[in-house]
């Protein structure tokens, strides 16, 4: 393979490629050892999964998708002072190009797992890498490195594995056999039917036929996977802001902790564009980046993760609790925290199924922007979910209609984002309107909508349709187990004359009808659907798991001292 020849040093826009300065890298030095590089050299490869992380003193290095194929694409060149990476080398996923010596010099290298321990601890090093490393991921994801996905956009298998690498925020290019020739012929080449198709490639030569998420995940090495211990304390089903925030605390206090999340972690509010009301952020947040730096603190306090996992059923059994998970080994813990959110409710109305696995989203991140851009966009909700989505495709889209149910577009969604709304050259409001019908043949074309005071019906251009109309709690694995009040939520901290007599005291304010597990964020009865509130709640059942805990050993050791028989002094 022919090395690119000399090449400009990639600017830094936007704060992604950083130098770093003479005291930060003295800093780095004690941590690593120092290379001597030549042209043609190699730091790390496309698919790595425990590179170094790189510092260049002298000389230059590219960073290249898809090395020593035909479709080659130098991504950013850099000098002495820049370090190379991105956010996998955090996270513990491989890495998605190629890093190349383009001219001689000098690198630092320094191991991923003392580089982890810096940026845990020098907040000075750690922001400066976090800031870059998430730009440089969101960065990747746009340039379409990483692995492929082949098939049609009108597959719902195809629409799975793209919404999965959508929602776990991993660089993908997307070959639709639809409209793509180069598709077809990378077929041909691979000697693989349509039928057997979506396929992933990874590497130009790892090929799955229609994998699962699970599948995918353990292909190219992103599956965050915890060896079983044989009894946990603290076992978290739902990794979003309240189960990451209860992991965080429940470990940073000793409790050995698991985390169980069936798709990404960041739950319903990884997918936000941008989180502007969220305590300490006054420019706002995206979801990714809030969920990632959740993840990196959970796993700092030692937290064991497994993504993807799919939850099946909870037994008590012996004064603990069993979970069952689908494919794997059963897991054990003494108390469990259920935080699997709500997931947002279907639009009641024909056809749906049909255009669910190509046209329409209950998400609205940077890849679904990037599927969606040139063509116009419906978006239907009257709370803040919607709102944000609003705002964020019409970033990228020509238009959004925003369809709400309700008179006033302020009734449900905060005032800044109404205003915001308002003034919004792109977003076109249809207040107290419904979505009756939906036009298209293989894909979605239009819909036709109703306005609710007068019964007009009109017509509507929108190739995807953005859902985010309430929300339904993913409690149907808890089989009866758990109490659940009418509309499916859990109900926490209720009075229950069985449970106390079996206790000895009356449920904590998080608790269940079983003793020991507790329920956090939007899965439960009477939360407030807020990111703060989810993670408030989350941190409030580590301390109320602890409580428990505690409140066992009492009763232990109580017991123990009742059937201890008496002195002679007639003391115990």
């Amino acid at each position: 393979m022919t090395m690119p020849e000399p090449l400009p040093e990639t600017p830094d826009l936007q704060g992604a490629y950083p130098r770093l300065t003479e005291p930060q890298i003295e800093a780095l030095a004690a941590q690593g050892e120092h290379r001597i590089t030549r042209p043609g050299d190699v730091l790390f490869r496309e698919g790595e999964e425990a590179y170094d992380f790189i510092i260049i003193l002298a000389g230059t290095v590219a960073n290249i998708a898809n090395y020593g194929t035909d479709e080659q694409q130098v991504i950013s060149v850099h000098g002495p002072r820049r370090f190379l990476g991105e956010l996998s080398l955090l996270v513990d996923q491989p890495a998605f190009y190629t890093a190349l010596v383009i001219e001689a010099g000098k690198v630092l290298a320094v191991p991923r797992d003392r580089l982890r321990e810096l940026v845990a601890n020098d907040q000075t090093i750690g922001d400066v890498l976090l800031r870059a490393y998430f730009l440089r991921r969101a960065m990747l994801i746009g340039q379409g490195a990483g692995f492929r996905i082949l098939g049609s956009c009108y597959s719902p298998d195809t629409q799975r594995l793209r919404e999965f690498a959508a929602r776990n925020r991993l660089p993908h290019r997307f070959l639709d056999l639809e409209q793509n020739p180069e598709g077809e012929a990378l077929l041909r080449q691979l000697g693989i039917s349509p039928q057997e198709t979506p396929v992933v490639i990874w590497r130009g030569r790892e090929v799955l036929r229609n994998p699962t998420n699970a599948d995918l995940a353990r292909l190219i090495g992103i599956e965050m996977s915890a060896a079983p211990a044989a009894r946990c304390d603290l076992l978290i089903v739902g990794a979003g802001p309240a189960g990451l925030a209860a992991a965080v605390y429940a470990a940073s206090e000793g409790m050995a902790t698991e985390l169980l999340e069936a798709v990404a972690t960041g739950g319903q509010a990884g997918t936000s564009s941008r989180i502007e009301n969220y305590l300490g952020f006054p420019s706002g947040v995206s979801g990714a980046e809030l969920s990632e730096r959740a993840v990196l603190q959970a796993k700092k306090f030692g937290v064991m993760m497994r993504v993807p996992t799919e939850v099946t059923e909870l037994q008590q059994e012996g004064g603990q609790y069993t979970v069952r998970l689908e494919g794997d080994e059963p897991i054990t813990a003494r108390t469990v925290l259920i935080a699997t959110g709500a997931r947002y409710r279907r639009l009641d109305v024909s056809r749906l199924e049909e255009f669910e696995g190509t046209s329409i989203y209950y998400a609205a991140t940077l890849q679904e922007a990037r599927w969606c851009v040139g063509d116009p966009v419906a978006v239907v909700g009257g709370g803040n979910s919607a709102a944000q989505a609003a705002l964020f495709l019409a970033e990228h889209v020509p238009c959004v209609h925003l369809l709400v149910r309700s008179d006033d577009l302020a009734a449900d969604m905060s005032r800044y984002l109404a205003d915001r709304i308002e003034h919004t050259r792109r977003i076109e409001v249809a207040l107290h309107t419904e979505v009756r019908e939906l036009l298209g043949d293989r894909a979605l074309e239009g819909l036709i909508v109703k306005d609710n005071r007068t019964g007009e019906r009109r017509r509507i251009e929108a190739r995807a349709l953005f859902v985010f109309i309430g929300a339904r709690p993913r409690t149907s694995w808890l089989a009866g187990q758990v109490t659940l009040d009418e509309d499916g939520f859990i109900v926490t901290g209720a009075e229950d004359p069985t449970f106390r007599r079996a206790v000895g005291r009356g449920p904590l304010a998080l608790e269940t009808n079983l003793p020991g597990v507790f329920a956090a964020g939007d899965v439960r009865g009477g939360s407030i659907k807020r990111v703060a509130a989810a993670v408030g709640e989350g941190a409030m059942a580590a301390r109320l798991v602890h409580e428990h805990l505690n409140w066992g050993v009492r009763m232990t050791v109580g017991r123990a001292n009742a059937d201890r028989p008496m002195s002679a002094g007639g003391t115990s």
